[in-house]
């Protein structure tokens, strides 16, 4: 099938997944960060303060979608979506009314929990779920709500918080998702039950079966894959976070700086469209070791960049490790683990994630009040994902040969 037969075929369940990437962005680090400054000067917050509740917020938020996560498995994304978008919509409200610096942490955690969390999941666990022989290329599709996310809202609301105040903004992040959800009720009102999917519809694991998160935790690979798991969202969120100290360090303007992130969108689009023919043409077995060695590249460079444009090329290769992420790590959970508890088994996963996302802010601003400065730290940024690829790459080869090959469902 061809990629605009298969868009007009799938269009409903597609634009479900990528209207719910989409929306995920007002929770996610590249569109709160637009408003630190606001929020540190309304709160009087120090940028270690400030650094510490966003930290705080996010660390609770990823213990939650622990639990939170396997709902997916028992109730239909029609009806956790809307409820999901709906929370999201409070969480914006609550930003917007909220005058206490000891209630932000909640705040953040809102924001959080139902938006890098629980709506980024959903959208992945429903694209690896309905689509079988071609679950790469829904992937990648969806994801490109995430990437229009990235590349268009902190531009907007930017430009915006120039004539709006910053409240106000936050007001308009909620009226989006309240509209948004009576869009995703009607995508999906052809959706299928999680519990009523016929045997065909789903996708065996290692050794023929489908993995409990129990039998997954007992499981030598999952342990395999935690570093994996940690370092991108710990280390790309850290370097967006740090924008400015790193500016600073190498006598650039913040301008120079984030002048070169929209060509860092452009490649994380490319390689997450690429990803996801190359999922379907070569299995995820094959791939998934080898998603973070460009990040070994990326922030190699940024540690030793001199001048921001040299940040571009560094910006290419973490575009490259973002796009392969977001399609083969979800692909991975699927192929490896089967979908029948995929809910389960993808929370676990996006609440290592999200953990990730927090430490890396907390850690790499530690380090920096130690007097560790970022290039130095990215260039032990380097090293960690050299030595994670390595303990992935053993892990991934010792149980690829009990995956099964791709099911041909009626989903594809």
């Amino acid at each position: 099938m061809s990629f605009i037969n298969f868009i007009r075929a799938n269009a409903s369940w597609l634009g479900a997944g990528f209207l719910l990437a989409l929306l995920s962005s007002f929770g996610q680090t590249f569109f709160i960060s637009i408003f630190s400054g606001a929020l540190r000067n309304e709160f009087d917050l120090t940028h270690a303060e400030w650094g510490a509740t966003y930290a705080l917020g996010t660390f609770s938020s990823a213990v939650v979608m622990v639990w939170a996560g396997g709902l997916s498995d028992h109730f239909r994304t029609r009806y956790l979506g809307v409820f999901v978008l709906l929370g999201l919509a409070l969480s914006a409200s609550f930003m917007m009314l909220n005058t206490s610096a000891t209630l932000l942490i909640l705040v953040i955690f809102c924001l959080r929990f139902f938006g890098q969390g629980m709506a980024t999941h959903l959208s992945a666990v429903a694209m690896s779920r309905w689509f079988l022989a071609q679950r790469g290329r829904a992937l990648s599709i969806a994801n490109m709500g995430y990437a229009l996310g990235e590349a268009s809202l902190p531009v907007a609301f930017v430009v915006l918080l120039a004539f709006i105040e910053w409240r106000l903004l936050w007001g308009v992040a909620a009226l989006i998702a309240i509209l948004a959800a009576p869009v995703l009720f009607t995508l999906l009102k052809t959706e299928r039950t999680p519990q009523s999917m016929a045997e065909i519809d789903t996708s065996k694991g290692m050794g023929q079966r489908h993995w409990t998160r129990v039998q997954a935790l007992k499981h030598p690979l999952f342990w395999f894959m935690v570093p994996a798991l940690l370092g991108p969202p710990a280390f790309g969120t850290a370097f967006f976070f740090q924008q400015v100290p790193l500016a600073e360090a190498k006598g650039w303007t913040h301008l120079e700086l984030v002048a070169t992130f929209p060509f860092y969108t452009v490649f994380a689009i490319v390689m997450t469209l690429s990803a996801g023919w190359m999922q379907d043409r070569f299995g995820t077995p094959k791939l998934i070791p080898l998603y973070q060695i460009p990040a070994i590249a990326a922030f190699a460079i940024f540690g030793l960049s001199v001048d921001p444009w040299h940040v571009i090329l560094g910006l290419f290769f973490m575009g490259m490790t973002s796009g392969a992420v977001a399609t083969w790590q979800n692909g991975f959970w699927a192929e490896f683990y089967g979908t029948q508890h995929l809910g389960a088994l993808k929370a676990m996963a996006a609440a290592i994630m999200v953990l990730g996302s927090a430490i890396g802010p907390g850690l790499t601003g530690l380090f920096l009040d130690f007097g560790i400065g970022l290039s130095t730290q990215y260039l032990c940024v380097a090293a960690y994902f050299g030595v994670s690829t390595s303990i992935m790459m053993i892990g991934v080869r010792r149980f690829r040969d009990e995956v099964p090959g791709p099911p041909q469902g009626v989903y594809n």
